[in-house]
């Protein structure tokens, strides 16, 4: 059994801010199916140019779905340059903390706002646009991802990758590849 907060068992038995947002301003899902974890996000903007409303839907586990719930919860009454500083740490701290093991849920929510956002901005309907090659061909990982979650999260090992994005979990073929970038970022 996992030790979950109360914080995060009440945003999984009662998640706030579920389905669909009509005429959203920004969309992304990102995840996957085959993985296990699929996050569709969305948000609509007021007035004063501030997320009036953010929604989500999700297939995953526990973690999943109180990360997004909680999510959706930061991002209103915020711009989205406010919105972009929140990485999957503040997330999981704003749940009272998440398993090492479920991390990658939390990274999960990050990813749906950032691509909303962009797609916001960009005029795009992108589901997941990267910006780099794919790293982790199990988990649709790129590089760049890896990257920036071992640098936000100040990652040390192939097995912390792994509970974080995933990476790595599946075939194994990539855990070189991620061993050489957290060596190359140790310097």
């Amino acid at each position: 059994m996992w030790d979950y907060s109360e914080k995060m068992l009440d945003h999984f038995r009662n998640p706030r801010n579920t389905g669909d947002l009509a005429d959203a301003d920004g969309t992304a899902t990102v995840g996957s199916l085959a993985c296990g974890d699929a996050l569709k996000f969305q948000f609509k903007l007021g007035p004063d140019g501030r997320i009036a409303e953010a929604k989500f839907k999700t297939f995953g586990c526990a973690s999943a779905i109180a990360s997004s719930s909680a999510l959706t919860e930061m991002v209103v009454g915020k711009t989205l340059e406010e919105a972009k500083k929140i990485t999957n740490q503040d997330i999981a701290d704003y749940l009272g903390g998440l398993p090492p093991q479920k991390m990658h849920c939390s990274v999960m929510g990050r990813e749906a706002m950032e691509a909303a956002i962009k797609n916001y901005e960009t005029g795009e309907n992108a589901d997941r646009n990267l910006e780099a090659d794919i790293l982790c061909t199990c988990y649709n990982v790129s590089d760049n991802e890896v990257r920036r979650v071992i640098t936000e999260n100040s990652l040390a090992s192939v097995q912390q990758v792994t509970d974080y994005i995933k990476a790595g979990g599946g075939c194994g073929k990539c855990r070189k590849q991620i061993e050489a970038i957290l060596k190359e970022l140790k310097r």
